[in-house]
């Protein structure tokens, strides 16, 4: 992307991967969620397991979902801002 005005296409691809962005990063941080406090719905566990689980999924939940969502952007970031390369087929072509 330029320093000047961003054209339309260029605001609406932001807008889709900022969207893309959002989504997996619900969907990572609610698959890791349900991985780790999962069993504590589906099992009798001892007292102590249960909080521990439970702790365990509600710390990784904001930190999955803010590091898929970081990384999805930067990735976007660095191949907006990179030129496509010379003697590469274009995907568009």
């Amino acid at each position: 992307m330029t320093g000047g005005r961003r054209t339309q296409a260029e605001r609406d691809a932001m807008t889709v991967e900022i969207g893309y962005a959002l989504v997996s990063a619900v969907f990572a941080a609610v698959v890791v969620f349900g991985a780790v406090a999962g069993p504590v719905w589906l099992f009798e566990l001892p007292g102590t397991v249960e909080t521990v689980l439970m702790s365990a999924g509600l710390v990784l939940l904001p930190v999955v979902f803010f590091v898929r969502a970081a990384s999805v952007l930067y990735r976007y970031r660095r191949a907006a801002g990179q030129p496509s390369q010379p003697g590469r087929t274009n995907p568009d072509s």
